[in-house]
C-alpha cells in the first residue's frame, strides 16, 4: 500500500528572520491556534480553515471578482470590494482570475516535503549560526506534520527551533523536545481568569508544559517569553507574577520581553475580526522597556533578554 504523504496547513513562509532564533533563519508559520489572543499578531493564523483574503492595497477595482461572484460573496461597496466567506463561490476562479492578485487564499496545504523543499534552499545561510523556526498560529497544533519535518531537519543536521502558545497537550511537548535545539515558548498573562478573558483559555495548561520544559534536560535551550501588550500584559503584577513562576521552577531561565508590535493590527480587516485597540499604541521606548525588565529582576530573573 502506497504510504500517504503527511500534510501541514502553511500560512507563510518567511526567509532572511533574525527575530526568531540565532542567526538569519527560515520561519515557517502554521495555521491554527487553540487561543484567541484579542492583539495577535497573527490573526490569519488562528483559524483552522482555509480561506480567501481581499488585500485593498492591491486591488484595481476592475470588478472581474464581483462579475465572477454567483451569491454574492463578493460584492463592491463603497469602502472599496467585500469578502463574504460564508457564501458559497467558486473561489478558485476568482482568485485565478484576479489580474492584480488582491484576492489570495490565506494558507495553503503542503506535504512536509514540500515544505522542505522550501527550506533547504536557504541551506547556504544556516552555516552561520541560522535555522528554521516553527510558528503559527501553534504549530504544535500539527503534531504529526511538526514532528516528520523535524526529523527531516535533524537528518541535515539543520539547528531547528519552535513558537509555542503551549496550550496543548503535555505529550506533544515529550514527542517534538528531542528534535528541537531551541524553544520559544510564551506566558502572556498569570492571573488564570485574565488570562481566560483575553485569550478564550485558561492558562493550567500552560504552566504544567513550562514547568515541564523547565524542569527538563533542555532547559537551558528553552526562552519564556512574555509580549508587552499596553494595559494587558504590563502591570507590575503579571509581569512580576510570571518572573516569580520561572524562575523558582529554574533559577537560571532566560525570559524574553517583547516590545508591542503595532503592524499586526493592519491584519484585522482582512480576517474579519475585531482588534483590541480602536487606536494603535507605539512601540515602548527603550527606558519603558527597561522598566519592564527591572521588574522581572526584582522577582527572581537573572536572564533576561529584551526585544526592542
Amino acid at each position: 500500500m502506497e504510504k500517504v504523504a503527511l500534510k501541514g496547513t502553511v500560512f507563510d513562509i518567511r526567509r532572511f528572520s533574525t527575530h526568531d532564533g540565532g542567526g538569519i533563519r527560515t520561519t515557517v508559520f502554521l495555521k491554527g491556534c487553540p487561543l484567541s489572543c484579542v492583539w495577535c499578531h497573527n490573526p490569519e493564523g488562528i483559524s483552522t480553515r482555509i480561506r480567501p483574503m481581499h488585500f485593498p492595497n492591491k486591488c484595481i477595482g476592475c470588478g472581474i471578482c464581483c462579475r465572477l461572484s454567483e451569491n454574492s460573496g463578493v460584492v463592491m461597496t463603497e469602502k472599496g470590494i467585500r469578502l463574504d466567506i460564508t457564501k458559497q463561490e467558486n473561489w478558485d476562479q476568482i482568485i485565478e482570475e484576479c489580474p492584480s492578485g488582491a484576492i489570495l487564499w490565506d494558507s495553503k496545504t503542503m506535504t512536509v516535503d514540500e515544505v522542505v523543499e522550501e527550506v533547504l534552499k536557504d541551506t547556504p545561510f544556516y552555516k552561520y549560526g541560522g535555522g528554521v523556526t516553527l510558528s503559527g498560529g501553534e504549530p504544535l497544533l500539527q503534531p504529526e506534520f511538526v514532528l516528520s519535518f523535524l526529523k527531516e531537519m535533524k537528518k541535515r543536521n539543520i539547528h531547528t527551533a519552535v513558537e509555542t502558545a503551549l496550550h496543548v497537550p503535555g505529550e506533544r511537548l515529550e514527542e517534538v523536545l528531542p528534535w528541537l535545539d531551541l524553544i520559544y515558548g510564551d506566558f502572556k498573562i498569570f492571573d488564570s481568569e485574565g488570562h481566560k478573558r483575553y485569550t478564550g483559555e485558561t492558562n493550567e495548561q500552560i504552566k504544567k508544559n513550562i514547568r515541564f520544559l523547565l524542569e527538563s534536560e533542555k532547559r537551558s535551550q528553552v526562552i519564556i517569553r512574555t509580549p508587552m501588550i499596553p494595559g494587558f500584559t504590563t502591570e507590575e503584577d503579571n509581569i512580576g507574577g510570571i518572573s516569580r513562576f520561572i524562575s523558582k521552577a529554574y533559577s537560571e531561565v532566560s525570559f524574553e520581553i517583547l516590545n508591542y508590535n503595532p503592524l499586526g493590527e493592519a491584519k484585522y480587516r482582512l480576517v474579519d475580526r475585531t482588534y483590541c485597540f480602536n487606536e494603535n499604541p507605539k512601540h515602548y521606548s527603550g527606558q519603558d522597556m527597561e522598566k519592564f525588565a527591572e521588574i522581572a529582576r526584582a522577582n527572581g530573573v537573572k536572564n533576561i533578554i529584551l526585544e526592542l
